[in-house]
């Protein structure tokens, strides 16, 4: 059974922990590895995608020894589920195998640098069935807890330590994935993500979507986040104190302020300013100061995690 499982040191009062960045942006665009529909889980499948894939999780979590911050590791998961993995002309086993393989990298990083400063999360990574950014195929939340329940048990079955639903534009499928982790008794934190103007791609408000997890769910997300989101584009509410924003305890900016629609459409790689950014974030924690997760998303690298331990420390 999983180390962590029922501690979560990331969780502990007043703690930070530090996630790692962008990593399927900062592998296209920062070191020219070809990712087939934005599928890191791809290079599971070779010893130089492996080591390609160590190289970045040691680099990440070295930074987060050095400074004494916990670390969540997330595993290259987030198209690993069965739509995506068609695609891809997995087999029923590889499916199987490529889910394990990426907990067992997880594992191997964990080994490798974890402290008694820098205790070290293995955080499983669900995406959204479909386009995070443009969900034209909503589906139920039965729908959804069917669909990604055979990803669930691969997990459960595994040492990870929690289940991590990363870049949801929808919260039937929020609830769906949360009812599948409660069923495998797996902690679960739920991220969503926002447009320019702050709502969810579906339209729902952030304390809408929360709202409906909670109410369906009974509560059952150990937290929830914000990803894929400059801090620019966050809800002016979401700062207020009040009750359903204390639930979100995690939040990984996108590099850009640009759009998801602008950053889909854009030859090049907007990866901003890493220390303006960490400034933001910062800023944001000290507002909220609940916040216990803390990363990047698309656009940002290992130097804008170090700039955000650093900023952190200071």
């Amino acid at each position: 059974m999983a180390k962590y499982r029922n501690a979560l040191p990331h969780l502990g009062e007043g703690t930070v922990a530090l996630a790692d960045g962008g990593l399927e942006t900062d592998l296209i665009f920062n070191r020219d590895v070809d990712l087939p529909h934005f599928a890191a889980c791809e290079l599971l499948r070779t010893e130089r995608g492996i080591r390609i894939l160590t190289d970045y999780y040691d680099e990440v979590a070295q930074i987060a020894v050095d400074a004494g911050l916990p670390f969540t590791i997330d595993t290259v998961t987030w198209r690993a589920n069965p739509d995506w993995t068609d695609r891809l002309g997995y087999s029923d086993e590889e499916f199987d195998e490529i889910n394990r393989r990426a907990v067992e990298l997880a594992e191997a990083i964990r080994r490798r640098h974890e402290t008694l400063t820098s205790p070290m999360v293995i955080s499983a990574m669900i995406g959204p069935r479909g386009d995070g950014y443009n969900p034209s195929d909503m589906r139920s939340a039965r729908e959804a807890m069917d669909y990604h329940s055979r990803q669930v048990a691969i997990f459960e079955d595994s040492e990870a330590d929690m289940i991590a639903a990363l870049t949801l534009s929808y919260s039937s499928e929020a609830v769906g994935i949360a009812r599948a982790a409660r069923a495998a008794e797996m902690p679960i934190a739920i991220s969503f993500t926002v447009e320019t103007d702050g709502r969810l791609a579906s339209g729902e408000t952030l304390r809408d979507a929360i709202d409906a997890v909670e109410g369906e769910t009974s509560g059952y997300p150990e937290y929830y986040m914000v990803n894929c989101s400059h801090p620019t584009h966050l809800p002016a509410d979401l700062d207020s104190g009040e009750p359903w924003t204390l639930r979100v305890r995690g939040y990984r900016a996108n590099a850009s302020p640009k759009s998801h629609a602008e950053l889909d459409d854009s030859p090049e790689l907007d990866d901003g300013d890493p220390d303006e950014l960490a400034n933001q974030i910062v800023d944001l924690r000290e507002r909220m100061p609940q916040l216990a997760v803390l990363g990047g998303c698309c656009g940002t690298d290992s130097r804008h995690i170090a700039a955000l331990a650093a900023a952190l420390a200071s």
